[in-house]
């Protein structure tokens, strides 16, 4: 196709921002981002298309968008009447360690400044300990100790109360039942103290609310301020995970500490651990938490890190928040150049800045056999660059095999997941994609080079993200299969976190590192996210019960990655379902004006006990009384959507769900029920309006859900209430059949 009339300025895109008179958004579009889009995809067809052309939709520090566009649509675009201003995109440095800004928190509008960063909230963290002279934990700019505070920092092993601060306001730690079990925790293996020996609890407790710290870095990578998601929060420690060869913890330890921090007064409790998958009422965690959450404490756990394989969640107990792990869009990279002028850009956490040049090529191939990673002979690679292809040996093999016989350096051709502990010399992973071309020209001769091997890159934008991690678990829940879990995605993939900064975390080119700051990736680093915002909605919303913060954190998630596309699964690429990403990735500023919540109180959690069918026995191990109620009602009012029909005893093939919705929001809304349900299962919902003319108020519906016989295992929709406040309540639907 010819296009006429263009000069070569009207078809370069560039970035803008545009400034939109909200008031102008017509009716028939039931929030501004589609308004914003339809915006941008009905500029002239004349412009050149860009598939990626729309980025965001802003509703906090302005109404309206960003986009690449060409300056024909750009001039299309400003003759808008709803138009008000252009800003030309604009760079400045990175001031971040980027999970914050991710989760778009930001300094001059939303749940940040609102909610005072969350100012005199308590976040207990159930972990290894903590280091406390982090800067991570220093108290500059700290309220006092809220008066209704009730815990202490105890004395032990290198640790002392003058060590807690207005920051740091409890430590305590237990260790009785794994003392009963037989570790001996000594000074070689762990401190007999809050203190964290291994740096995991140090981590957990920065990401939630750490305060700020300037210049931290993983070695250079992601170099910024570092702060937790609620920074001016306070936080308790309660360690219950002890070191020996392994980490290990027992669930008397667990359970008292859970027991400690709510007789203490934490406000949010954070768990980065699980037990082994057991019925509820065996499944101390899960009591615990249940006991928590009657004294009005949110519970957050982690999810697990057994995926990619289906039904391996943990913590899935429906008055816990569930998190599982996502990536970011960040990468840590380093670039390549051949002697042949080609370039490339893998991933490396090399964690020492320097550049090879003029080095050369080692790679080795006898017929259609590779042995470069194999076996090396030190004397032939000692000074060189070694390629490595050998699809029968995992990459962190050949990373071993490379650095014992002395390579300089190592190019991988493997499609992995790397991990930033293993680049113990200047190497390159490169995807697999571009192995044809490497491997031409390693094999043209014997004076192959690589030019130039350059390290300690980063670069923020990147995508699509978020993805669920590889690791993450999914759902369903082995032990209550029909509550949707996990509730949440959040951040879970090289977090940036202060760890114990005496402790080795590495060995690179023959010397051991150390470090204050540091990279840890799992749902223990997602977990501690949640509770931060948690934390975040909780200061705003003080009279807010657990069940309604935990619907209003699911209900406004996001459901899209970077490139608007659905969440896509790490492990293979496709797109992913609520089993794997729960109701979506948290988005903090929206969780603090839901619209509408689904709110539930202990009574609900006891109907939805009784419905399972446990004996009177286990009835009294799990609620902790001897007399309770069982009400009728036993299908939880959950912000979400559990049909399985899977070993159904009767032909049925449509099941209800009830559900009540409180108003948050404004006094006077109407909310109208949307749709997205694909094809294999009908879903109604009765009815599809609901009226409120008060706050507080309540209204019910109900949601029907058919299969037809066409239908696929694993299908999914949504249910969105959208009322003419811009509020959208979103819920997943996920139906499971044989």
């Amino acid at each position: 196709m010819v296009l006429t009339g263009l000069t070569t300025a009207s078809l370069q895109s560039q970035t803008y921002i545009i400034h939109m008179d909200h008031a102008q958004k017509p009716h028939h579009f039931s929030n501004h981002e589609s308004w914003h889009k339809h915006t941008v995809r009905s500029l002239s067809t004349a412009c050149p298309d860009d598939e990626q052309m729309f980025l965001y939709s802003y509703n906090h520090v302005m109404h309206g968008f960003s986009a690449k566009l060409t300056s024909c649509q750009l001039t299309e675009l400003e003759k808008s009447p709803a138009h008000v201003t252009t800003f030309k995109e604009s760079f400045g440095k990175m001031f971040t360690t980027h999970t914050p800004k991710f989760l778009g928190l930001n300094r001059g509008s939303g749940i940040w400044p609102t909610s005072s960063y969350g100012k005199d909230m308590i976040i207990g963290i159930i972990d290894t300990g903590i280091w406390p002279e982090s800067e991570s934990f220093n108290d500059k700019g700290m309220s006092e100790v809220p008066s209704r505070w009730k815990g202490k920092c105890e004395n032990g092993t290198a640790f002392s109360p003058s060590l807690c601060n207005k920051k740091l306001i409890g430590a305590r730690s237990f260790n009785k039942g794994i003392k009963a079990a037989g570790l001996n925790i000594s000074a070689d293996y762990d401190f007999d103290s809050p203190r964290d020996y291994f740096g995991h609890g140090t981590h957990t407790s920065s990401t939630a609310a750490g305060n700020y710290v300037y210049g931290a870095s993983h070695f250079g990578y992601a170099k910024g301020i570092a702060k937790g998601i609620a920074p001016s929060a306070h936080l308790a420690m309660y360690k219950v995970l002890w070191s020996e060869d392994t980490l290990e913890s027992a669930s008397t330890d667990i359970l008292a500490g859970m027991d400690q921090a709510i007789s203490d007064g934490v406000d949010v409790m954070s768990l980065s651990l699980g037990l082994e998958h057991t019925p509820l009422f065996e499944d101390i965690m899960a009591i615990g938490a249940l006991s928590a959450i009657e004294k009005g404490i949110v519970v957050v756990c982690s999810a697990g890190n057994d995926g990619p394989d289906a039904a391996t969640i943990y913590n899935g107990a429906p008055w816990i928040m569930t998190v599982g792990a996502g990536t970011m869009d960040r990468s840590y990279i380093a670039t390549l150049e051949l002697g042949n002028g080609m370039t490339f850009e893998g991933t490396s956490y090399f964690p020492i800045s320097v550049s090879i040049t003029n080095t050369s090529l080692y790679y080795t191939r006898n017929g259609t056999e590779t042995f470069g990673c194999s076996f090396l002979n030190p004397d032939e690679v000692k000074g060189k660059v070694v390629l490595c292809d050998d699809s029968n040996l995992d990459v962190y093999k050949q990373m071993d095999v490379v650095r014992s016989a002395g390579a300089y350096g190592a190019i991988f051709l493997n499609e992995t997941f790397p991990r930033s502990r293993r680049y113990a010399i200047p190497s390159i992973l490169l995807n697999a994609r571009y192995a044809k071309a490497i491997k031409e020209y390693a094999m043209t001769g014997n004076n192959t080079v690589v030019n130039s091997l350059r390290f300690i890159i980063t670069k923020t934008g990147t995508g699509p993200a978020p993805q669920v991690a590889y690791f993450s678990s999914r759902g369903p829940d082995p032990i209550t299969p029909n509550v949707l879990k996990p509730d949440i995605l959040a951040p879970g993939v090289d977090v940036l976190g202060a760890i114990r900064p005496d402790l080795i975390y590495m060995e690179a080119v023959g010397y051991d590192l150390v470090t204050d700051y540091a990279f840890f990736s799992g749902t223990s680093m997602s977990a501690p996210h949640v509770a931060g915002v948690v934390a975040l909605v909780k200061a705003v919303h003080r009279d807010w019960s657990p069940a309604a913060i935990r619907s209003a954190i699911m209900t406004t998630a996001t459901k899209q990655d970077n490139r608007l596309s659905t969440i896509r699964d790490q492990w293979n690429g496709l797109v992913a379902t609520p089993l794997e990403f729960g109701a979506g990735h948290v988005n903090p500023n929206q969780a603090m004006n839901p619209g509408l919540v689904y709110d539930m109180g202990p009574q609900d959690y006891i109907n939805f006990l009784c419905g399972l069918g446990y004996t009177a026995k286990q009835m009294r191990t799990i609620l902790r009384k001897s007399q309770w109620t069982c009400e009728s009602r036993t299908d939880l009012n959950y912000p979400s959507f559990m049909a399985n029909f899977v070993n159904q005893t009767t032909s049925l093939t449509e099941k209800q769900f009830m559900r009540t919705v409180t108003n948050v929001g404004d006094h006077a809304s109407t909310y109208r029920a949307a749709l997205t349900v694909p094809s294999g299962i009908i879903v109604k919902v009765e009815p599809n309006t609901l009226k409120f003319t008060n706050k507080y108020e309540e209204q019910k519906f109900v949601v029907s859900i058919q299969v037809e016989n066409h239908s696929p295992k694993v299908n999914y929709g949504f249910l969105e209430w959208i009322d003419e406040h811009n509020h959208i309540v979103s819920s997943p639907i996920v139906v499971i059949t044989d």
